[in-house]
């Protein structure tokens, strides 16, 4: 378990930066008037909220590995939950560049 906690926490690391980029480059859409939308990720995608940026879903998958890191056993359901969230972050950051 210890090993699947460390990969979600080194591609989250990547997925951090890669979303501080991105919100950036977000931020200066919206200021040159683009960038017109409520959410970058629908219901779907396993998120239970809203959000304009990158870095909200990141920190949410951040709170999912962090419980599963403090679990006695490991919860399949919130892994596959976890694993689902970061790779939906992964796919639109890399469509996003």
């Amino acid at each position: 378990m210890q090993a699947v906690i460390e990969k979600l926490n080194e591609n989250l690391k990547l997925v951090y930066r890669q979303a501080l980029d991105a919100d950036k480059k977000l931020d200066e859409l919206q200021q040159q008037g683009h960038g017109k939308f409520q959410a970058l990720f629908s219901e779907d995608a396993g998120f239970d909220f809203a959000a304009k940026r990158f870095k909200p879903y990141v920190l949410d998958v951040a709170a999912d590995v962090d419980a599963l890191s403090k679990a006695e056993q490991l919860d399949e359901a919130q892994l596959k939950k976890a694993v689902f969230k970061l790779q939906q972050l992964i796919q639109l950051l890399a469509t996003f560049k």
